[in-house]
């Protein structure tokens, strides 16, 4: 029997990468005694998937992983149009490779099956139907209003409401993984930012350490050591099965509650990574794509404070390769640490995902906007870290600026500039040190005294109430300190932050900040609902007239909000 070495084959060739698919062309004069296949059901949902199973006798490949090749062909019967989708090994040994599917609509499909392994090949042809579940798709950037998301298969808009716990997968027992997820989605999260490979020793100054029921190695492939952070000794040919089995079933408990997962791929906190354009490195994100890709719940992100491991054109050749590999073409996109280094205007980028944690974050996003069109392609705009609650890294605003009320207001600045942001909850409750109940943005875990997302809630509820995509940034139209979305002559929406008190104004100096606010309408008549950001309360007001109204006080403390729409 000969075996092939992928790594020596195809080192530093990023030209023949794409070619190699989930395995090696090499040549393995091996073959295996049988192929068996069986498909997981003869009818499935549209965005469910069917799964077919291949089962190898007498498997003899001298790796799995890289000697053999099993892709698919799926398409609906009668037309032309098929879509090319990789299979991969689900067994150490190589006895079980599956391929999925994700069909898009309902209707009758057929696919072709190709199993390769040397000179040895096998083809298998089957069908199934899909129907109508009303299941929501992948999210997709709006082609109507860009600056914004929908779902594919229900065209219902999207509103971006994240959370960062990045060392989900940690949990060594599923159902706090599954509890934690419950949690958040009650919250109205819906969508988690998520690593696939990641470890890290440093603690942050947050009580969370690896122990029994937690750690901090995510380990993709095999390892000789997976928790030790400077020698893990990992071999990059084979994949750890379990692991991307339990990185599965936590996709498919978010599916069920249309939570997105973003599927990090790493982060810049370790060294033991493939090497930049190694077939290692190739190999490990092409199989990425072949078991992840039939979920629709996720998007790409090429690795957190990636540009801290990685460049921009390793941003752009990695990405678009990606987009190559994807059948469904999720929304992908990378998370630098420099806001900039963003690969704006390739197809392959769905969203910006930055990091910045100034406290001017209405006039950050404004400005994202402004850069993001001189590209000439417009796209949806996210601060994915603008601050972690009770986390005050050295460079970061001082305590107690990072407080959960003064994330929310941050929150609610982001959505009025139009873009969307990731908030991540205090970590201070412990994971494996006194309280030990939480873990917050740095595994997802929370409790009952943790109330900072419910905060968030409230300004969820407020935007979903009308059709925010449809507005635009128009701070224009009112004075000073509030802030206005709006599509003028239909619906406006202004925002009034916390104001200072306004006494002895000519001393302080505050004229402007605490005096009237105005807003300048199109002629007509519109409802008008006062909304408290902090409690979610609602206060009708009477019918307004355009073109010039001054607003009233807000009936109470803190931040509110006030929504126009043209009456009916």
């Amino acid at each position: 029997m000969k075996t092939c070495d992928f790594r020596s084959n195809f080192r530093g060739a990023l030209a023949l990468a794409v070619l190699v698919g989930v395995g090696s062309v090499c040549t393995a004069f091996a073959s295996p005694a049988d192929i068996t296949f069986s498909q997981s059901a003869a009818t499935v949902e549209a965005y469910d998937f069917v799964e077919v199973t291949l089962r190898v006798v007498s498997p003899d490949a001298g790796n799995p992983f890289t000697d053999v090749t099993v892709q698919g062909r799926f398409g609906k019967t009668g037309e032309s149009k098929q879509l090319l989708v990789d299979g991969f090994c689900d067994s150490t040994d190589g006895s079980i490779f599956r391929v999925r599917f994700m069909p898009a609509a309902p209707g009758e499909y057929t696919y072709t099956l190709n199993y390769k392994q040397g000179s040895f090949e096998r083809r298998h042809q089957g069908s199934f139907r899909a129907t109508d579940g009303h299941r929501r798709g992948p999210i997709r950037v709006d082609p109507q209003y860009p600056w914004h998301f929908i779902w594919e298969g229900t065209g219902k808009h999207y509103f971006f409401n994240g959370t960062t716990a990045f060392w989900l997968m940690g949990w060594r027992d599923e159902r706090t993984i599954y509890s934690t997820i419950e949690r958040l989605h009650n919250l109205k999260i819906n969508r988690i930012r998520v690593l696939l490979a990641g470890c890290a020793n440093i603690y942050w100054g947050e009580p969370v350490m690896t122990g029994e029921n937690f750690t901090y190695a995510l380990r993709p492939w095999l390892a000789q050591d997976p928790e030790s952070w400077e020698h893990p000794d990992i071999d990059y040919t084979h994949f750890n099965i379990p692991y991307w089995q339990k990185y599965e079933r936590m996709l498919r408990f978010a599916r069920d509650r249309d939570v997105i997962i973003s599927v990090i791929q790493d982060i810049s906190t370790h060294h033991a990574q493939p090497t930049a354009y190694s077939d290692d490195e190739r190999h490990y994100l092409r199989y990425m794509v072949a078991r992840l890709s039939a979920f629709s719940n996720i998007t790409y992100d090429l690795g957190d404070d990636m540009d801290s491991f990685r460049d921009e054109k390793w941003v752009h050749a990695t990405g678009t390769l990606i987009e190559s590999w994807d059948a469904y073409k999720h929304l992908a996109t990378s998370h630098p640490v420099r806001r900039k280094n963003q690969d704006r205007a390739s197809d392959w980028f769905g969203f910006t995902s930055i990091q910045n944690w100034t406290h001017k974050q209405h006039a950050l996003m404004l400005e994202e906007r402004e850069i993001q069109q001189k590209t000439g392609r417009i796209i949806p705009q996210a601060n994915e870290e603008y601050g972690y609650e009770d986390h005050y890294p050295h460079w970061a605003p001082a305590p107690p600026l990072e407080s959960a009320d003064t994330l929310r207001q941050l929150a609610w600045d982001i959505a009025m500039a139009g873009a969307y942001g990731t908030a991540g909850e205090s970590a201070r409750r412990g994971t494996n040190i006194w309280p030990d109940s939480g873990g917050g943005w740095i595994n997802g875990r929370g409790d009952d005294t943790m109330v900072m997302l419910k905060g968030y809630e409230h300004m969820v509820d407020f935007f979903t109430s009308f059709e925010w995509w449809k507005t635009d940034p128009h701070d224009e139209l009112v004075s000073k300190p509030a802030y206005c979305l709006a599509k003028p002559g239909e619906i406006y929406a202004v925002y009034i932050p916390v104001r200072p008190l306004c006494v002895n104004v000519e001393h302080f100096g505050y004229e402007g900040e605490c005096g009237d606010i105005t807003i300048q309408l199109e002629p007509g008549t519109y409802s008008a609902r006062w909304f408290s950001a902090t409690t979610g309360e609602i206060v009708p007001l009477p019918p307004v007239q355009g073109p010039s109204w001054k607003i009233p006080d807000p009936p109470g403390w803190l931040d509110w909000a006030l929504l126009l729409e043209r009456a009916k």
